[in-house]
């Protein structure tokens, strides 16, 4: 999932977010990370449910 990046990386990736927005927002930016992939799921379920409408329709012709 995070291609070559090994625990060590990510601790430091980590660390370096805790020491640059603090504790208090980690949490904030984390739910907002959330809900963007939440919406762009959405949104790539609609388009792909929406082409597939038209193909349907189109084969029907």
């Amino acid at each position: 999932m995070f291609g070559r990046l090994g625990p060590s990386e990510l601790l430091v990736i980590f660390s370096v977010a805790l020491f640059v927005f603090g504790p208090k927002r980690i949490p904030e930016i984390a739910r907002s990370l959330g809900k963007g992939v939440r919406e762009f799921k959405q949104a790539t379920n609609e388009i792909k449910a929406s082409v597939d409408l038209n193909l349907d329709e189109k084969e029907k012709k």
